[in-house]
């Protein structure tokens, strides 16, 4: 629908489509948290990369503030304060951007580093309005008041690795199907990209594997340092939530790195046949 506007009526229907559908799917995670207790897991992140991507800036970063507040609200059962002060912007924020670099111009390289520079925005402004709200203003986390910029930046990471292979990976493949379903609703350069032969291999590959490396050696660093010192220093608030912290670095960094081994291996074996 390039050069097409849509009427108003059909925008908010597109944004209330995405917000409802976010809100459902974070909320199928929203018990599955970080190791520090709070924020969610969340998948459901790739529902507002498709909108934001087929339908533009607004659609995209509204549906995200709108779906993440009803859901943060139906997990606690009131309109949850944290939430407005810290998701609400950062969704919104971060999907606006990634609509309107898409809408620049598209292409399947550009939904790459797109997302990773969205994640990584929307991430970042998230995480400390969360983690300096919930410490100086409600006092949740008086531990965190000399190190909550460290305790922040763990759950950009948290939040990163675990977003990233989703929209990643699940995105384009939904985008094109919600594409050909509609067509009358999505831009003909987005219908007619194909995935194989646009997305390159080795981009996909280095977008997993680079913060997966970065991640395992964070891992490897919290599991030959002394328990003690890490406890002294604040960053966790218990030898539990440290453990977390460690399998989550770890893990997450492993299973990025093979995600990303195995599209290379992919590429080469495509070659091979060839």
């Amino acid at each position: 629908m390039l050069g097409k506007r849509r009427s108003t009526s059909l925008e908010v229907t597109l944004s209330a489509t995405c917000a409802a559908l976010y809100a459902m799917g974070s909320y199928l995670t929203a018990y599955t948290s970080s190791p520090w207790g709070s924020g969610q897991f969340r998948p459901a992140v790739v529902i507002p990369a498709v909108f934001s991507t087929l339908f533009g800036p607004w659609i995209g970063g509204v549906g995200a503030a709108v779906g993440t507040l009803i859901a943060d609200s139906a997990k606690h059962g009131f309109p949850y304060i944290p939430s407005l002060v810290a998701a609400v912007p950062g969704n919104f924020i971060g999907w606006y951007l990634f609509g309107l670099l898409m809408k620049k111009k598209f292409s399947w390289e550009r939904f790459i580093k797109n997302s990773q520079i969205t994640l990584f925005i929307a991430n970042v402004i998230t995480a400390f309005a969360y983690v300096y709200y919930r410490t100086f203003v409600e006092g949740i986390f008086p531990a965190f008041r000399e190190v909550w910029v460290y305790v922040s930046l763990g759950f950009v990471a948290w939040w990163y690795v675990t977003m990233l292979p989703f929209v990643l990976l699940v995105g384009p493949p939904l985008i094109r199907a919600v594409a050909s379903a509609f067509p009358g609703l999505a831009a003909e350069k987005i219908r007619s990209s194909p995935l194989k032969n646009e997305i390159s291999r080795k981009a996909f590959s280095s977008a997993m594997m680079r913060p997966g490396l970065f991640m395992l050696l964070i891992g490897i660093i919290i599991a030959f340092t002394d328990p003690q010192r890490i406890l002294d220093l604040r960053i966790a608030q218990s030898e539990e939530v440290l453990r977390g912290m460690k399998i989550m670095f770890l893990s997450s960094g492993i299973v990025l790195l093979i995600l990303g081994i195995v599209v290379l291996m992919a590429r080469k074996l495509a070659k091979t046949d060839k």
